[in-house]
């Protein structure tokens, strides 16, 4: 017998018996006579199978019955969906046609590729992204992760839209992105911005936005890394994967981990917090046959870094680059915290002795800038040394020369955008501090 009988029903967690031949983990059941799709979350005692809503149909009733698919969720792989936007089942979001099958086949989200056995030594790739914060303080080195962290408002996505667009209009490598319980509005106005100077040709969107059920917004990580898998480890491309907002990612997880009445571990996340960022992290790996680049956008809860799901996602991270609100409040973009922006990738080794022995005299400045701050506002600018007074004024400069117009925002602000490339700006750095 390959069917099941609905027990019970709890806001999206489904309850189904079977007699025997049980499911496997992960699989997706079909209801008899309805689109509504449930995921086999767990197995229970007495062949019960707790599953998981996928669409928040509401039309299921208790004694209903469910057939097995014996598949997994799987999504089309291939060319088709570069410059498509897809939910986490592989359905189409931008009103075209429906892609059953790809160039590649289907492949199963939950299904992890096996690693290649060389992992040899690659020199280290630097990769322009033509924003000076960022190719400055945290360089952008091919198959590494970086995160920009900042609380609610601050231009996290706008960062990201405008290093899609950078990296887009070069050309380089194919772009990710993945929407995960952002604001519909944004996503929109990223494919917007991407269709109107024809980049979507290098682009895959993937989009799971605030307004879907927390297990839509949970698998869309899952269903983007797979088609990247895809394209690194068939097609041999490098690719660059944008996610906004991790932060997102995990409390999909946790709202899940509620409905399903998990005891949650401290902090109040799901007890699965660190599986869940680590399994998701692992994918997004590279091998000899080509790399993924990941940039993370991570939402800080009421402005605290300290947070548990905050500092779990940043383990995970080469480089993690933090917007400030009061970088933000002094009308300074990107809002980036010069000081508390860090990175392991900041070495001779890989961006050279110039740009290294800069990055130091620059810290040093802006240190020094920090101390004389208070200082300052207790007797004033001209009671320093010429010497202090020197290079508070050096560092005063260099803080606005890593504010920068951005291309995606032209139309909001009427300020062109600009691109800067890395040599020119070790250039700018040399002539305020010499």
């Amino acid at each position: 017998m390959n069917h099941g009988i609905i027990r019970s029903i709890k806001d999206l967690v489904v309850t189904v018996v079977f007699d025997e031949n049980y499911p496997e983990l992960h699989e997706v059941l079909s209801v008899e006579g309805l689109e509504a799709p449930l995921l086999v979350d767990s197995l229970a005692e007495g062949g019960q199978a707790v599953c998981l809503n996928i669409n928040s149909d509401r039309r299921l009733q208790k004694g209903m019955k469910v057939q097995r698919t014996n598949k997994s969720i799987e999504i089309p792989v291939g060319d088709e969906l570069i410059g498509r936007v897809i939910d986490a089942t592989g359905m189409p979001l931008d009103g075209k046609a429906v892609i059953t099958e790809g160039s590649g086949g289907r492949r199963a989200i939950f299904q992890t590729p096996a690693y290649g056995a060389g992992f040899g030594a690659v020199a280290p790739e630097i990769l322009e992204t033509g924003i000076k914060v960022m190719d400055f303080f945290a360089p952008f080195v091919k198959g590494r992760k970086i995160g920009i962290v900042g609380g609610a408002g601050v231009g996290k996505t706008v960062l990201t839209m405008e290093m899609i667009h950078n990296i887009a209009m070069s050309g380089t490598g194919l772009s990710f992105f993945t929407g995960i319980g952002e604001r519909i509005r944004e996503g929109h106005e990223l494919y917007e911005t991407l269709q109107e100077r024809d980049l979507l040709k290098n682009t895959c969107m993937f989009f799971a936005q605030m307004n879907e059920n927390p297990v839509r917004r949970s698998l869309i990580a899952l269903s983007s890394v797979t088609l990247a898998e895809y394209f690194r480890d068939v097609q041999g491309k490098n690719i660059l994967f944008f996610a906004d907002n991790m932060y997102r990612y995990v409390q999909a997880k946790n709202e899940v981990a509620t409905v399903l009445g998990q005891v949650p571990s401290e902090g109040g996340y799901e007890p699965t917090i660190f599986s869940d960022v680590k399994t998701l992290q692992d994918r997004l790996s590279s091998n000899e046959k080509g790399s993924i680049t990941a940039v993370q956008t991570i939402y800080v809860p009421a402005d605290d870094v300290s947070d548990p799901a905050v500092q779990t996602i940043q383990h995970e991270l080469d480089s993690v680059i933090i917007l400030s609100r009061a970088v933000a409040e002094q009308g300074i973009r990107p809002a980036v915290d010069l000081l508390h922006t860090t990175s392991s990738l900041l070495t001779p080794e890989i961006v050279g002795e110039r740009h290294y022995l800069l990055s130091v005299q620059v810290q040093a400045l802006l240190q020094k800038y920090e101390q004389l701050k208070p200082i300052i506002a207790i007797i004033g600018e001209n009671e320093l040394s010429p010497a202090d007074r020197a290079d508070y004024a050096k560092a005063k400069k260099l803080i606005n020369y890593f504010s920068q117009d951005m291309f995606v925002m032209e139309e909001l602000n009427g300020k062109k955008g600009e691109f800067v490339t890395r040599d020119d700006m070790l250039k700018g750095v040399e002539e305020i501090i010499v």
